[in-house]
Order: structure tokens, then C-alpha cells, then sequence
């Protein structure tokens, strides 16, 4: 039933909404908008953005192959501690960026764990190379994938997968075959949104891999060291692609997102 809205909610929600419009009303009026096409071919802005493309797009590849297993088990399959190993998996969307990329370069750094043994044994160095920014953004993106897959799974008709058992199929042939087209939908929100998370990282890759132009400066990076500079309007720029995208993306998932009955 439509009735008046109470002054109590409704002042405070209108303040809300101000409260996230006004920045990016800001950045808009800011925008150097004569200038914004010189700006956006300037060979930094443009090697950032082919670097981030490229970083993102491996790193979204690479939570695909890792993370939908890793929500089919968690979603399919009891084993003692699969509360324990959710909790883990949701760490880095709480970890702050930094911790993280300190994290990254314990475990995988010359010295690390595991990176002195990549070192010695096959001349596999990761901090400060592309393949870093690789790793550090896979490393926060991947639980954004992981949750929507498993959220598409457990919401998927498990009786298809159960009739496709009774047929014969064994679990390989009714994940391929079954499983994968149920859930395809949440497979395709979840990569847009890891490939957004990857898009837009920015703690984790400066600590792990540094900031290097044409190496591993990205778009978040070229931000920083454009505002350092004393540049604004560069900084509004490539604040204007990041916002671009994030926008696009919204657009694009507004049927899963933004719509309720």
C-alpha cells in the first residue's frame, strides 16, 4: 500500500543519497572537459589503461579456473570445516588492501614462504613484475567471485543435477553439462564484479608489486601518483575512466542488482 513516507526516514534517506551523489557531482564539475581527449591520449594515461585492461581481464581468468570449483565445493559437498573455509575465503573483502599486499609478499617474495622456493628452484620472482599485480589483484577479487557463484548455486534446481545422476552421468559429465549452464547467469555477475574488483585495486598493488609506468602502475596507481604530483585535473582524468567503468558495470548487472519486486 503507497502511504506518506514518515519525515524521520525520509529526511535522513535524501541525506544519504546526497551524501553519495555530491563526490562524484564534484568530480564531474571538475572534469577538464575542453582538454579531455588530449588528456586521455597522453602515452602515461594510455599505457595505464592497457595495463589495467590486461591485469584485470588475466586476473578474472584466473579466479574462473580457481574460484567456481572452490564455490561448488563449498555449495555441493559437506567436509568438516566448511564454515572454517568460507570464513577464510571472505577475508581479504574485510583485510585492508596493504595487509594483504604485505601478506602477498611474505608468502610469495623472494624470501617468502613459498617465493623463495619459486626463486631458487625455477628463477620465479613475482614482487614488482606484472605477474604481481596479477596475484595481488586475484588475491581481493577472488572472494567477490567465489560468494556469487556459490550464492547461484545454491539457489539453482538441484533436482536437474540429481535427475542427470539417476541417468547415469557421473559428477564431472553433470557439472559440465548440468551444472555450469544452471548457474551461468551468477558465473557472469560474479566475473564482472571480480573483474571490477581487480580493475579498481589499488593497496594490495602498490605493496606487492609496486609502481612502476608500463610495469605495474595501473589505473588506481596513476591516480595516486598523478594527485602526489600536483596535477588535479590529470587525477580527475583517470578518476573519469575508473567511474566510467564502475557505472557501465552497475548498468550492466541493474537485473541482478538494482531491481526488486
Amino acid at each position: 500500500m503507497r502511504t506518506r513516507v514518515p519525515v524521520p526516514l525520509l529526511v535522513p534517506a535524501i541525506l544519504g543519497l546526497v551524501f553519495l551523489i555530491l563526490p562524484l557531482v564534484g568530480l564531474l564539475a571538475r572534469t577538464p572537459w575542453a582538454t579531455l581527449f588530449e588528456r586521455l591520449t597522453e602515452p602515461g594515461v594510455v599505457a595505464a589503461l592497457r595495463l589495467s585492461l590486461l591485469t584485470s581481464t588475466v586476473a578474472t581468468v584466473f579466479c574462473l579456473t580457481l574460484g567456481v570449483p572452490l564455490a561448488w565445493l563449498l555449495a555441493r559437498v559437506e567436509f568438516p570445516g566448511r564454515r572454517l573455509v568460507r570464513a577464510l575465503i571472505t577475508v581479504p573483502l574485510v583485510l585492508p588492501p596493504v595487509v594483504g599486499g604485505i601478506a602477498l609478499l611474505l608468502a610469495l617474495g623472494r624470501r617468502g614462504l613459498v617465493g623463495q622456493w619459486l626463486d631458487q628452484t625455477f628463477g620465479i620472482s613475482l614482487p614488482f613484475t606484472t605477474a604481481g599485480v596479477v596475484v595481488a589483484e586475484s588475491f581481493v577479487a577472488l572472494p567477490f567471485l567465489v560468494i556469487a557463484v556459490e550464492g547461484a548455486l545454491r539457489g539453482a534446481d538441484s533436482r536437474y543435477e540429481e535427475a542427470a545422476a539417476t541417468l547415469g552421468a557421473n559428477r564431472w559429465t553433470t557439472f559440465t553439462h548440468v551444472t555450469l549452464p544452471l548457474v551461468a547467469p551468477g558465473i557472469a555477475a560474479g566475473a564482472v564484479l571480480c573483474w571490477a574488483r581487480a580493475l579498481g585495486e589499488f593497496g594490495a598493488t602498490i605493496t606487492f608489486a609496486g609502481n612502476y609506468p608500463g610495469i605495474t602502475q595501473t589505473m588506481p596507481l596513476a591516480v595516486y601518483q598523478t594527485m602526489e604530483s600536483g596535477d588535479l585535473e590529470g587525477a580527475v582524468v583517470l578518476s573519469l575512466i575508473l567511474l566510467i567503468v564502475s557505472v557501465a558495470i552497475l548498468a550492466g548487472l541493474r537485473d541482478r542488482w538494482l531491481t526488486a519486486p
